[in-house]
């Protein structure tokens, strides 16, 4: 197996243990987002605070906001492969000539 082979096995266990690792060891917790979280905070600060802005378009369910922004993700870590592949072959080209 060459040193490329194993390098990327490597860091494919360790990303598989960083995301299962959280889930299988905190029982009965909800992972909120961030919105949800300054939401409450500023109930707690001000609750007579009321919101000047409201989503264009709301989401049916959780698995809908899920899977859009796990959608956005991979989009744009397709375009920054992309972009760090267009700059190696360039670097390559430039090399060879």
């Amino acid at each position: 197996m060459s040193e490329k082979k194993k390098t990327g096995i490597i860091l494919l266990l360790i990303c598989v243990v960083i995301a299962v690792f959280p889930l299988a060891w905190v029982r009965d917790s909800e992972f909120g987002g961030a919105d949800g979280a300054a939401e409450e905070l500023i109930a707690k600060i001000n609750p007579e605070y009321e919101a000047w802005a409201s989503p264009v378009v709301e989401p049916p369910g959780g698995e809908t906001e899920s899977l859009l922004f796990c959608l956005q993700a991979a989009l744009g870590a397709g375009v920054l492969g992309y972009g760090f592949g267009v700059l190696r072959e360039r670097h390559r080209q430039e090399e060879r000539a």
